[in-house]
């Protein structure tokens, strides 16, 4: 069963999941691009924040989620079309081309990297971000109890997220021609309400897992998984604190 995306679940921490898109574009110096594509928008939230820093651009959003581009279709200022970024094919050179927390999707993205590379215009940017978390109770602790039993057997094969250090994507990238701006950074993100790490992984990371599970026993998951974060995420008076490692490159095409 392939799953699906929740516009409304992963907007949920909106201020949070924007920040390293800011942090992001904030490195990238382009002053009048006429061509800017948003890989794996998403619902379009942020490509809306392309279409503020270069209002006479030409801002494209690209996402393979039906659920997520019908949102980012309604964003003024953009156009947005279905496609899988791994074969999608811009219909001119783009001088800045984004990739926000999507690449973490692909197996073995870097072989993905001269493609994308070789869209950009002379001078063109190329900038993107991955979650870089992967060894963190919120990833480790749903891949310890998917498998288990009873779920081992629905839960064996689902998409799961990977990525890779900054200075892996910084010899990629300049193997490429690009001088690159590579780094880290971990947010301590402080979340309130019932189970928020469970909120917040169950839009994202999560949600295929939980998607392949039949419903009599996804509640069950679900119980046991929230238990288990708890514990792992315990709240001290403040809200939760939820360490959130991220990955950066941004590299230029010599003109």
């Amino acid at each position: 069963m392939a799953h699906t995306w929740s516009p409304e679940q992963y907007s949920r921490f909106g201020d949070e999941r924007a920040r390293p898109f800011v942090d992001l574009l904030a490195r990238v110096g382009a002053v009048a691009p006429r061509q800017v594509v948003d890989l794996g928008a998403g619902p379009g939230t942020l490509t809306r924040l392309l279409v503020e820093r270069w209002p006479q651009a030409a801002v494209h959003a690209v996402d393979s989620s039906p659920q997520m581009i019908a949102r980012a279709a309604e964003v003024a200022g953009i156009t947005a079309e279905l496609a899988d970024l791994r074969d999608w094919t811009p219909p001119a050179p783009v001088d800045v081309l984004i990739s926000n927390a999507a690449l973490q999707w692909v197996p073995g993205h870097l072989e993905l990297l001269p493609r994308l590379v070789g869209m950009l215009a002379p001078g063109g940017w190329f900038a993107m971000q991955v979650p870089g978390n992967f060894g963190e109770p919120s990833h480790t602790l749903r891949a310890e109890l998917a498998a288990e039993e009873p779920f081992a057997d629905h839960t064996r094969g689902v998409a799961q997220p990977d990525a890779y250090d900054a200075p892996t994507y910084l010899r990629a990238l300049q193997d490429l021609g690009l001088e690159v701006d590579a780094w880290e950074t971990t947010y301590l993100h402080v979340l309130h309400g019932a189970d928020p790490v469970f909120a917040w992984v169950s839009g994202t990371g999560a949600r295929p897992t939980l998607q392949a599970l039949p419903e009599q026993l996804r509640p069950v998951f679900e119980e046991e998984f929230r238990r288990r974060l708890r514990a792992a995420y315990p709240d001290a008076g403040h809200g939760v604190v939820l360490p959130f490692r991220r990955v950066f490159a941004v590299g230029r095409q010599r003109r």
